[in-house]
């Protein structure tokens, strides 16, 4: 079966967020008071196969867990889709 894993990255609350931090203070430059506490991160797209959803799952989480999330500093979450044949 086929998969796609759409994954969100983001720094973990606690930590300081220059590049959020530096949009909010231009946003605020624009005059546009109202938006606060930017954060940026990024969104990661996989297609993968899988002989089921949940060893979609395992490789989605191996991935994210050995490359492509620093765990010390970035949390992640994701959303797995089957793709139509």
């Amino acid at each position: 079966m086929k998969f796609v894993a759409e994954i969100k990255v983001m720094p973990h609350k606690e930590l300081l967020d220059p590049q959020g931090k530096a949009v909010n203070n231009s946003l605020h430059k624009m005059q546009l008071h109202a938006i606060e506490n930017v954060r940026i991160g990024k969104n990661i797209e996989l297609h993968l196969e899988a002989a089921s959803k949940e060893d979609a799952e395992n490789q989605t989480r191996e991935a994210c867990e050995k490359l492509l999330v620093n765990k010390i500093m970035e949390q992640y979450s994701y959303t797995l889709s089957a793709l139509d044949a």
